[in-house]
């Protein structure tokens, strides 16, 4: 369950980042073009502010996951490096997100700060994703290996 739950979350990131990598092109302007900001505001209004219940969900994941590691640290059958390992990687792509993407996503969503601020929001949501990404990938390949892991150790 618990690496489906990261499964789930890494398909979230992917589908953000589809949007972010517009940037890529742009990545030494000091501004990004009105077409490529636009795209990335629309779609992160429609996901942060008008898709609901769908934000719900994903935080419900997050809580999920984390809850669910937290209880695997605690009954520690596992090797004891490795619930707390997989916690922190799951909480290093989750932190993020609660504390700085998700505000700021609805923020760009609203397109009321000036160019250069969206340009800002955006390159700053990129970073994130990306970091996220890594994160949460790390933890589901830890998290589905763990059987074989645990064997290595045992």
């Amino acid at each position: 369950m618990l690496a489906a739950c990261g499964g789930f979350l890494l398909a979230i990131l992917w589908m953000d980042l589809i949007f972010d990598t517009q940037q890529f092109r742009h990545r030494h302007d000091p501004e990004l073009p009105e077409p490529v900001l636009n795209s990335i505001a629309t779609y992160y209004h429609r996901a942060t502010t008008t898709s609901r219940p769908m934000p719900h969900l994903i935080a419900a994941v997050m809580a999920i996951l984390l809850g669910g590691l937290i209880i695997e640290t605690i009954r520690w059958q596992d090797p004891l490096w490795l619930a707390p390992l997989a916690t922190l990687l799951a909480a290093a792509a989750i932190a993020p997100a609660i504390i700085r993407t998700v505000p700021n996503a609805v923020r760009l969503g609203t397109r009321t700060d000036s160019l250069p601020e969206q340009s800002r929001l955006a390159r700053s949501i990129l970073r994130d994703h990306l970091t996220s990404a890594a994160f949460m990938l790390a933890f589901v390949v830890l998290w589905s290996a763990r059987g074989p892991l645990a064997d290595l150790v045992h």
